[in-house]
Formats: structure tokens, sequence, C-alpha cells
């Protein structure tokens, strides 16, 4: 299976004013900057937002204090939020997608399986509202390229009926 490095089709931006999201707290980390007169220390936060009902976004952000940090992300995050496609309480198909060095699978799982994911995917998928998935994280274990690779790996997620239904359509334009 080829990994897909790019979201399948670009996806209108979602309107999240009305909505009522959770944020979860994936990464907290130091980081530094060395300069002339020493280290600036600043702090970056990478926090994923979701309603629980197919929406979830994930941001970055940075400032010198912790809670502006995860203020900052959150507000990246509630911009970035995608929809997600489910059948029943898991997943279509089964998706592979590359973030940088990080590859995430998703794979559909039987219902009262839950969700057997670590890290970063456990988190995006559970603020997307998904109960049973089975997942495996390749690759890096950085937390920021895994958990963009698993919105990738969901963005690219497609109804089958809607699929079915396109390919009939592409298939009488090329008879005609």
């Amino acid at each position: 299976m080829k990994a897909a490095t790019r979201i399948y089709s670009p996806t209108p931006r979602i309107d999240t004013s009305d909505m009522e999201f959770t944020e979860k707290l994936v990464s907290l980390d130091r980081v530094t900057k060395v300069v002339k007169g020493g280290k600036n220390m600043h702090f970056r936060a990478l926090v994923v937002v979701g309603d629980g009902k197919g929406h979830v976004g994930v941001g970055l952000g940075k400032a010198r204090e912790v809670p502006e940090a995860i203020r900052k992300a959150g507000v990246a995050a509630k911009k970035s939020v995608i929809s997600v496609v489910f059948r029943g309480n898991t997943i279509p198909h089964e998706s592979l997608s590359k973030f940088g060095a990080a590859r995430v699978l998703l794979r559909p799982a039987s219902p009262g399986t839950g969700v057997i994911a670590g890290g970063g995917v456990r988190a995006v998928v559970e603020a997307a509202g998904v109960k049973d998935i089975l997942t495996k994280s390749l690759g890096c274990s950085n937390p920021v390229n895994v958990t963009k690779a698993t919105i990738v790996a969901l963005a690219n997620l497609r109804n089958p009926q809607d699929t079915i239904k396109r390919r009939k359509g592409l298939a009488g334009t090329e008879e005609n």
C-alpha cells in the first residue's frame, strides 16, 4: 500500500464558532534558542481539539509562558479542524499516511475493540469520536509529526458509497 503524503482533496474550512470542543494537551516542551547573549527559553505546546462527533484539529503554539503557549496552540487547532468520515463507531477503510518521517496506519475494528493506539494517535482519534480502531505508529515517534500524520490519515478517509457513485458517474461520461 502506498503512503499518502497529502490530503486527498482540499477540504473546505469548517466554521467552528458554534461547536463545543474538548482540548487535550499532547506534548509540552521547553525549547531554547542560543543567541549571542545566552539562551532564550520558550515553551512549545501541541494541542488536539475535537467535538467527539467527527471534527478534529491539531495546533502548535509557542510562547515564553506555558499557559500562553497552550492558548495559542488551541487557537491554531480550531483553525485547522477537519471532518472525519465514520462507519458506525469505526472508520470505513484502512488508511496509511506519512508526515515527515512519521507513518501512521489506521485500521477499522469490530465493535467492542476500543481504541488501540498510543500517544498522539490516541489523542487525535479519541477527540474525533472514533470508538473502535486499530492503529500503528511507524517510523519517527516525534509527537508533532505523528499527530499530523494521523490528521492526514483521517482526512484521506472516504465514504465507500460516495466513491462508488463517483466512479459510476465517471464511467458514464467515458462511454458517451
